[in-house]
């Protein structure tokens, strides 16, 4: 097995090994949110004509449990092996920076998708969704793993211990996540802070991938698109630039 193909399998053995703690675990977290906010506001609340609460809930309940699972895969996996010291290995072998990078960010992406599955999975008996937009679903899926697949790349190089990898994922991953749209629509919130929201990459992501859903959404899917591929690009040009420079893998 040449080495793209190895890396690869080694990372979806990694996580899949461990499926209660990395898929299960996620899932029923989000089946809890499901739970709780639905029985709460669903009566109370009406974001699009037509639409339940419920329903326009689980789309964003899928995209942030990919989300935070593409971003956990990549950078915990980079942190782990940093800090066991066998990162060496890989860096000293014939991998390029680029198979490097496709092999990471391969497994981020798989392990993202089969944990919104499975949120998708255990939600369907709460709405049963008649899907009207397949492709959009597609594109913002695989998107929105990517990015953050990659961007837990770029954490996992630049920290140097786990505590400064949880500081990355508490203090940026989380806010961007929770404040971009999940349990409300923006349209919700006073002008200023629309305006703040519209700057939210995450926003876009998670209001797109609701569009293939209920066929409504804030803003225009074509623009989240195009800010999802903007950002896709840039994210992966950084890592691919610390992976070429070693930065923090060759001491």
């Amino acid at each position: 097995m040449s080495g793209l193909p190895a890396l690869f399998y080694k990372e979806m053995l990694r996580f899949w090994k461990v499926a209660v703690q990395t898929v299960v675990a996620p899932v029923v977290t989000a089946l809890l949110y499901l739970l709780i906010f639905s029985h709460v506001l669903e009566d109370h609340v009406q974001v699009y004509p037509g639409v339940t609460y419920t329903a326009f809930l689980v789309p964003g309940l899928v995209m942030m449990s990919m989300l935070q699972n593409a971003f956990s895969n990549s950078s915990s996996s980079l942190i782990q092996s940093k800090m066991q010291g066998n990162i060496v290995f890989a860096m000293l072998s014939p991998l390029s920076y680029l198979e490097f990078f496709l092999a990471y960010l391969g497994a981020a992406i798989i392990r993202g998708l089969v944990v919104g599955a499975g949120v998708w999975a255990v939600t369907w008996a709460f709405v049963p969704f008649v899907m009207p937009h397949w492709g959009w679903l597609a594109a913002y899926a695989l998107l929105a793993c990517a990015i953050l697949g990659a961007l837990g790349i770029v954490a996992g190089i630049w920290a140097e211990k786990y505590d400064q990898l949880a500081a990355f994922q508490n203090f940026l991953i989380l806010p961007l996540t929770f404040l971009s749209g999940v349990f409300y629509s923006i349209h919700s919130l006073p002008p200023f802070w629309q305006t703040v929201s519209r700057f939210n990459p995450v926003f876009y992501l998670i209001d797109g991938f609701r569009h293939a859903f209920v066929g409504q959404s804030d803003a225009d899917p074509w623009l989240g698109l195009l800010v999802a591929g903007a950002c896709f690009v840039a994210i992966s040009a950084l890592t691919l630039m610390l992976l070429r420079s070693g930065y923090k893998l060759r001491h």
